[in-house]
């Protein structure tokens, strides 16, 4: 079970980061594709990442 939850929360880590590269990618002057897509990818990940994080922590708090 140890094994489930640290896959998540590496899952979830890795989701977050993403999201914050593309909402830093939105601060560029010049970038492919729109930033309208990027705040949606970005804002995606964020809520992948922070739901998968809580999951681990439910998770973590019945072991």
């Amino acid at each position: 079970m140890s094994g489930l939850t640290a896959g998540i929360f590496t899952i979830g880590a890795l989701l977050i980061s993403g999201g914050v590269h593309f909402y830093l990618a939105i601060k560029r002057p010049v970038v492919y594709p729109p930033k309208y897509i990027l705040r949606r990818r970005a804002a995606a990940l964020a809520a992948g990442g922070i739901g998968l994080l809580l999951i681990g922590v439910i998770m973590h708090s019945f072991k």
